[in-house]
């Protein structure tokens, strides 16, 4: 049996990544790969003993729920025949207490689900003996479209990691607060996979009555129910090839989160009064403006769905933590509704830098679009600004130092949430509700500005 072996000078490091699911492989396999290593992957435990059998490898990632031997199962027999090569658990968050007990197995580490890459990357690094400082490769062929605005680091970061994600075949969930550009970010994502020449399918699960949502999504054949006159494809069909999004996943019904779990484990349906299998051929994008890990726990949503579906989570942050967007996606609006014959007073520039935009690009565009249409001359003044806006600008406290005491604020609660978690950015992340990678970027600028973040 193999034994764990070093990385050889100038030889990418091999990773043997283990897991059921055909999403989560392909993630691991896109990612790594784009970061220099070579990857094989397998389906099974089972396989994984056979491929060790004959073959050395740096490191393995396996999953820790897989039908058969499972992670943990797999890991022990490996060490029972002397296979000593790192092993790093990926695990829903269900199974930590089990993955954790798993290091008197010799695991090396374990990692959460959804998959954060930073800190995959940075813990492949240190097992293949990569300096941990290696930044993230980026692709530089994804071109962002003309109308997507991404000025401020956090939107550059997250486009970045996007670029990374795209070409994969893993499912994405998407959250963020209405109005944030999750359908935006979808859009973008099936522009830069490999499934972009076929269909894009939109579907919001809120607009759609329940008892027609089922049909809608995987059709019904005539007769089925009163009223189905004839045979109807549902958008699973109609997205063949390509990417389906589901939108406002968590207002989906418990029997219908069922039907669509089944379709993240095997890629089958059957169209509503039919007992034919049909396979779909189809990448799964979903969002939510609501936090389903709390639906999760009310009992509202499938455990194994959500997990199913998040296997990459994305936050897109709301337009008061990018505020550096606000005034290129406002020009860009203007320059839509009033085909580049008007623009932006100064005076209004400041009002929507300052406003905090609870509606978010969805309220930025309205409000945009009411300003072109009250303006009589090419300059949008503050006055034709929606009535929040105006009265903001009376009320508004001055500015003290260049920064707003909103921004002292945040500031301060960051710089207090992160010595009350150690300085670990990971779990402060989680207890402000953002993600890891808005975090680091604040902390960046905290530091830039003179203050001790760790």
């Amino acid at each position: 049996m193999p034994q764990e072996i070093q990385p050889q000078p100038g030889k990418s490091p091999r990773i043997l990544v283990v897991d059921d699911d055909p999403g989560q492989r392909s993630l691991l396999d896109s990612f790594l790969e784009s970061q220099g290593f070579h990857t094989t992957l397998v389906e099974s435990g089972e396989r994984a003993l056979e491929i060790l059998g004959a073959n050395t490898f740096d490191m393995m990632i396996s999953d820790v729920r897989m039908p058969g031997l499972s992670g943990l199962e797999t890991l022990r027999r490996m060490r029972q025949h002397g296979i000593t090569m790192p092993v790093l658990l990926v695990t829903a968050y269900a199974d930590i207490r089990e993955a954790v007990g798993a290091m008197r197995d010799g695991a090396l580490n374990y990692l959460a689900k959804p998959i954060d890459l930073d800190e995959l990357l940075v813990t492949v690094q240190e097992v293949t003996g990569i300096s941990h400082t290696t930044p993230l490769r980026y692709r530089e062929d994804k071109q962002l479209p003309a109308h997507v605005v991404a000025r401020s680091p956090l939107m550059q970061a997250l486009f970045q990691e996007m670029s990374l994600i795209a070409p994969s075949e893993t499912r994405v969930f998407i959250t963020g607060e209405s109005g944030t550009g999750k359908e935006v970010l979808a859009d973008v994502i099936h522009t830069w996979s490999d499934r972009a020449k076929k269909p894009l399918i939109k579907v919001n699960c809120a607009a759609i009555p329940e008892t027609l949502l089922e049909s809608e999504l995987f059709g019904h054949e005539k007769g089925a129910f009163t009223g189905a006159g004839t045979q109807r494809l549902g958008r699973f069909e109609d997205a063949a090839g390509g990417t389906i999004f589901l939108d406002e996943i968590a207002e989906m019904s418990p029997p219908l989160q069922a039907k669509l779990l089944r379709v993240t484990q095997d890629g089958s349906f059957q169209r509503i009064g039919s007992n034919r299998e049909i396979l779909a051929d189809v990448r799964i994008l979903a969002a939510s403006n609501r936090h389903l890990e709390e639906e999760v726990k009310a009992g509202r949503f499938r455990e194994d769905l959500f997990y199913r579906l998040n296997v990459v989570e994305v936050r897109i942050p709301p337009l008061r933590e990018r505020r550096e967007d606000i005034l290129p996606m406002a020009n860009l609006f203007v320059t839509e509704f009033a085909h580049g014959r008007a623009r932006l007073a100064e005076t209004t520039t400041t009002a929507l830098e300052c406003y905090s935009w609870p509606g978010n690009v969805r309220e930025l565009r309205n409000a945009m679009e009411r300003a072109v249409l009250l303006s009589r001359s090419e300059l949008i003044l503050p006055e034709h600004l929606p009535g929040k806006l105006r009265e903001m600008i009376k009320t508004a406290p001055p500015v003290h130092n260049g920064e707003a005491p909103l921004e002292d604020v945040e500031r301060e609660a960051i710089l207090q949430a992160l010595k009350q978690h150690d300085f670990n950015r990971t779990e402060t992340a989680k207890s402000l509700g953002i993600s890891r990678r808005a975090l680091i970027y604040k902390l960046q600028r905290f530091r830039q500005e003179g203050f001790e973040v760790g």
